[in-house]
């Protein structure tokens, strides 16, 4: 099933604040990115941001349980997100994104 146009408007609307922000449309769902790096998507209506290693411990240090999903099969678990906590989806963003950057210069 297609994400639905609105729902992505309305997820980056919330999300409009951070800098360098983007999203592009990838077979009926949407990657976002932060600084270039893909950081999550809208997958059948659902915003998932990336399980990397500061996103789980900035949810640890908080006592946030998060649910996890998988986008689509063969993919790799990812964090739901909940779009009506902007705040906390800022934080996870741009710790995301750090994580990714760490990775790349491996």
């Amino acid at each position: 099933m297609a994400s639905d146009k609105e729902y992505l408007d309305y997820v980056l609307e919330r999300l409009s604040p951070l800098d360098e922000f983007s999203c592009r449309s990838m077979m009926g769902e949407y990657i976002l990115y932060s600084d270039g790096k893909a950081v999550g998507g809208i997958y059948d209506d659902r915003f998932l941001l990336k399980a990397t290693e500061s996103a789980l411990g900035l949810l640890k240090e908080r006592n946030i349980e998060m649910d996890r999903d998988i986008p689509y099969e063969g993919a790799r678990e990812m964090l739901v997100a909940d779009i009506d906590d902007p705040e906390l989806c800022y934080e996870l963003i741009k710790a995301i994104a750090k994580d990714l950057e760490s990775r790349k210069k491996k």
